[in-house]
């Protein structure tokens, strides 16, 4: 059984705030939906722990969000301020941009290595981290009524979680210490985040599999051979 890997609360808090933040300045793109004080700061603590309580609810353990008063305190606040600060804060589009790639790599590295901990197998435990790292997102599309963005063509936002949980998970197998493991997933996860976004990198697009294109016959001019 693996141990599990912690970080102090005020980098926990961090990444929530930070979480928060984001939720709001994407809610506050949309105009016409009237959002008022309440509805950001709901999309906020979606946003700023909502992976956490679906990790936490998969692993049927204590909430983590709910065991102080904390991080309802700091997602809110969090979620407020993007909210007044919202022209600001857009400026500082990379800068928020490596935080949040930081942000989920914390989130997929405290999630892969609880369900490690709790005995959970290799393969589900990184499902797990993921679904801590992106599971905030995902929740926050649903309130939205918007299609989920992480199933579009995009930045490999569930993807760099992927990489730095399964580096985790194998680095933990062989018997790394879980600091170094931990550390060396949300590089990892912080590294394809970033290099995802500015070079644009994304998965292969879906495309239709059915009947190939008929070739046209060429006429009947064409066909006829020339007399000798």
């Amino acid at each position: 059984m693996a141990e599990a890997f912690v970080i102090p609360l005020w980098a926990d808090l961090l990444a929530v705030g930070i979480g928060a933040l984001q939720g709001a300045l994407f809610a506050a793109q949309f105009r016409d939906r009237r959002l008022d004080w309440l509805g950001v700061a709901i999309i906020g603590i979606v946003v700023g722990f909502g992976g956490g309580l679906l990790r936490d609810l998969l692993l049927d353990v204590p909430l983590a969000p709910l065991q102080t008063n904390w991080y309802v305190v700091v997602a809110t606040g969090a979620a407020l301020l993007g909210m007044l600060l919202e022209r600001v804060f857009s400026r500082l589009g990379r800068l928020i941009t490596a935080l949040d790639a930081l942000t989920i790599g914390l989130f997929g590295a405290i999630g892969t290595t609880k369900a490690l901990a709790l005995g959970i197998p290799e393969v589900a435990a990184v499902f797990v981290g993921v679904l801590a790292a992106v599971g905030g997102s995902i929740l926050r599309d649903m309130l939205l009524t918007l299609p989920i963005a992480l199933m579009h063509v995009g930045s490999l936002y569930a993807v760099a979680a992927a990489a730095g949980s399964g580096a985790i998970a194998v680095l933990l197998s062989l018997g790394v210490p879980v600091l170094v493991a931990a550390t060396i997933g949300v590089v990892v996860t912080f590294a394809v985040r970033v290099a995802s976004v500015l070079f644009g990198w994304s998965l292969p697009e879906q495309r239709s599999i059915g009947r190939l294109p008929r070739i046209p016959r060429p006429s009947r001019a064409l066909r006829r051979r020339p007399r000798p």
